[in-house]
């Protein structure tokens, strides 16, 4: 049986796979009007990521500070 902390843990590690799968589906595609769609999708589901598990990916264990791999490309 799993936690309830991991639980969150394995939910709020979901949320930010499928926050890299939209970027790089947004990054794969040459419909600008798709690409913001995309790119705004992963950026709602981050926030909902952090506010649900409090922790941003700089927080998780084994990231390095600083590490600019989950942050969004400039509108």
């Amino acid at each position: 049986m799993m936690s309830v902390a991991g639980e969150s843990a394995s939910r709020a590690q979901q949320m930010q796979d499928k926050v890299r799968e939209l970027n790089e589906r947004a990054e794969q595609t040459s419909d600008p009007k798709e690409r913001r769609r995309l790119h705004d999708e992963a950026r709602r589901m981050q926030e909902q990521s952090m506010k649900e598990g409090g922790r941003g990916a700089e927080d998780r264990p084994g990231r390095r500070a600083g590490s600019r791999k989950d942050e969004f490309p400039p509108r």
